[in-house]
């Protein structure tokens, strides 16, 4: 195949295999790729232990889901209080998901994946950051814009470490 492409066409077919190669190793996350140690989850794989994240933009409190209404996303089980928010969040999971895979957001801006306090939460710019419990909220809060940025940028390099190696 190589031998009848010339010059940069042979350049352009050699790049994209190496390119196609080297995703499907896994050795270049694709948006489509995602660690089990990228979302905060139970042994049973529920996220936000079981607390609905519709909930905390449409009713602004949070809300214990049921077994009645899930859905899945990047591996977790989300539960939910109503079929409507249930409907909310498969039309647009990545919407209502907590933001750093569930992790608390003052943890991830200093490199940890720390656990989360469903009760510890704010809506910000219209995405979900929930925090280790209401302590570190009350820390988080006074500084969640510069927080948000760092943690942001500290996500890409920590959403597939395993918080045990943190």
């Amino acid at each position: 195949m190589f031998a009848r492409l010339k010059g940069s066409k042979l350049l352009s077919a050699a790049a994209l295999v190496i390119a196609f190669t080297v995703t499907s190793c896994g050795l270049i996350p694709t948006q489509a790729q995602s660690s089990i140690n990228a979302v905060n989850v139970d042994e049973s794989r529920l996220a936000i232990k079981g607390y609905d994240p519709v909930a905390y933009f449409t009713q602004a409190r949070p809300v214990i889901g049921t077994s009645q209404f899930t859905s899945e996303h990047l591996g977790a089980t989300y539960q939910f209080s109503s079929a409507e928010h249930k409907s909310l969040f498969d039309g647009n999971p990545t919407k209502y998901a907590p933001q750093y895979g569930g992790y608390c957001a003052f943890g991830v801006s200093k490199e940890y994946k720390f656990d989360i306090d469903p009760e510890a939460w704010a809506v910000v710019d219209d995405k979900l950051y929930l925090n280790l419990d209401k302590k570190v909220q009350a820390r988080w809060v006074g500084e969640k814009e510069e927080l948000i940025e760092v943690a942001d940028s500290i996500w890409v390099t920590i959403a597939d470490t395993p918080s045990t190696d943190l």
